[in-house]
Formats: structure tokens, sequence, C-alpha cells
């Protein structure tokens, strides 16, 4: 059952629904464990806790566009007599624990990701892409006095002369490896910044969303956004649940496609601050793109579902 939703435009679905997201309880508070084997979170009498990572804005521009989008699609497919609290977990896990600690179920009900063919056999995919495939439109996160070099790139061939930095267990490390890029990785995200800084590598992709927001979280540090580049790969980015949680995978899709079918999803995306000013920003059109092949990307990825997607892959 879902909430029954007036016929509105765009801008005032979207307000409406931002207006009842208020009504979640979102105040962290310690994790509880699960009490029912159906929805895998805990439920007191009317009440579901969904227990969710750490937010740390510096780890992602886009987590606080990701927990609005969570408490929405929850409202959306909550039944009337139900409240629903996200309970944010105390610890700062890397992607690699999160992942660990989702499959053991003890603490975490729910996580964001992008997508692999492993992650894909050791977790329940809920396969709606979240940002509609912009993750995958990397801009790069340089030193500003290597602009001038990266302006002498043509060709991706050219492109093999430098050396990105990646986080060692992100999917995207071994996309640009497949093709042919070189890559430094560090298990640890803010380590990166500081080996780019020192020269351990070149440049440092990163999703149109994301890189701006980066940038301002690093003031003064030397660093600018590459102006001339970019590399183009389907990279969807899914909500997780532990394997045998499909009420939760169910919940979540009918509320994504919901957000989907009356536009609030879209209109989530072109109102957020933390999403289309950055993807203006990258002015996409006037850069060299470079299409790369994502030879992880699982067979059941939508891409030919155009509803999905803001990009054409």
């Amino acid at each position: 059952m879902h909430l029954p939703l007036p016929l509105l435009s765009r801008a005032s679905l979207l307000a409406a629904l931002l207006g009842w997201a208020q009504s979640v309880a979102t105040q962290a508070q310690p994790p509880r464990a699960a009490s029912d084997s159906t929805t895998g979170a805990a439920i007191h009498a009317s009440e579901i806790v969904i227990r969710m990572p750490k937010e740390e804005f510096s780890n992602s521009g886009h987590t606080n566009y990701i927990r609005t989008l969570l408490q929405l699609a929850l409202i959306r497919s909550k039944s009337a007599h139900e409240t629903i609290t996200l309970a944010p977990i105390e610890e700062d896990l890397t992607q690699a624990r999160l992942i660990a600690e989702l499959q053991r179920g003890h603490i975490l009900d729910i996580i964001w990701t992008m997508t692999s063919r492993e992650r894909e056999a050791t977790m329940l995919p809920v396969r709606i892409p979240l940002l509609k495939g912009l993750l995958g439109q990397r801009v790069f996160l340089i030193r500003a006095d290597r602009q001038a070099d990266f302006e002498k790139v043509s060709t991706l061939s050219e492109l093999t002369e430098f050396t990105a930095g990646q986080g060692a267990h992100w999917p995207d490390t071994e996309i640009l490896r497949a093709n042919g890029l070189p890559v430094l990785t560090s298990t640890r995200y803010e380590l990166l910044f500081s080996m780019l800084r020192g020269g351990r590598f070149d440049y440092f992709p990163r999703g149109v969303n994301e890189a701006w927001a980066e940038l301002d979280a690093h003031p003064n540090e030397g660093l600018t956004v590459e102006s001339t580049l970019l590399l183009s790969y389907p990279a969807p980015m899914y909500f997780f649940v532990r394997k045998g949680n499909e009420a939760l995978a169910k919940r979540l899709e009918q509320g994504l496609e919901l957000m989907i079918a009356d536009g609030s999803l879209d209109a989530l995306i072109e109102s957020h601050p933390s999403l289309m000013q950055f993807v203006k920003k990258a002015d996409v059109k006037s850069r060299k793109v470079f299409k790369l092949n994502n030879p992880d990307l699982p067979a059941e990825t939508p891409l030919h579902q155009p509803k999905y997607w803001a990009i054409e892959h």
C-alpha cells in the first residue's frame, strides 16, 4: 500500500513529499537488532527502523541526496499505520567494511554503492539507478599546475601516459585498468587527496556530481577540476540489502518506481543542490569524451530502459 498523491506539478509534488519526509524520524540512535525476518529491519509495533551507514559529507557530495531519496521512497511505499526511522550506525566504515557488515546483517540493513558482478552475487540489488547514470560521467580532480598537461591529451591512448588514483575496492578501479589506464589505489578515501597533492598519481576521476563538492571540502590545497576531458561508462549506483531481505528490496523498488512514474525523482535530481548545479558546471558538450567499456557490468543492468537514465549508453 502506498500513500495516495494528488496530481501536482513536479515542483509542488516534490515540496509535498519533502514535507512528509520531515515526519520520518532521522535522528541517530543505537542500532537495534533486526527482529522481523521478513523485512530485515527492527520492527516494534508499527515502527520500522532501517539501519544505514553513517553520513559523512566529505566522503560523497551526493550523500544528502541519497538519504532524501531513501526517505521519500520509503514514504511512498509504506502502509498508513507504519512509521519509519532511519538509524545511522555510529562507526565510519570503509566501503569494503560496509559491504561485509551488510552481508552479516548484524548492524546494517541497507547501503548504496556502484554495482558490479561480485556485489550483485553477494548482496541483493534494487536495480534502479539512484543517480540516473551521472556517477559514470567522470571529470578529474588534478593539481592546478597540471591543467596544461591534460589539455594536450586528444586520445585515450595519450591518457594512458598518466596515472589515475582510485579506491582499492571501488569497481571503477578495474574498469579503468580494463581500458588500459594505469591506476594507483588506496583503501582510505581521504588519503587519495593527499596522494594527489603529493604527485603520487596524476588525476582522480570523480563523478560530475562529486568533483566540485569534494573540491569545496578540500579548499586551499592547490587542486582543481580539469576542464577539457571526461570519461564515460555505465556505472549505476543502487540500493543494496542483505541477501534474503526481499521484503525491504521490494519496498524500495515500489517507492522508487512510483517516484519515477510521477516525476518526483527527476524533480529531486533537478532541484537538489548536490547534483544539477555541478552537472551544469561540468559542461560536458565542451569536453573530449572517452567512452569506456565496463566489463564488470552485470547482464541484468537495465541499460535499455530510458526511464532509468539521464544519459545515453
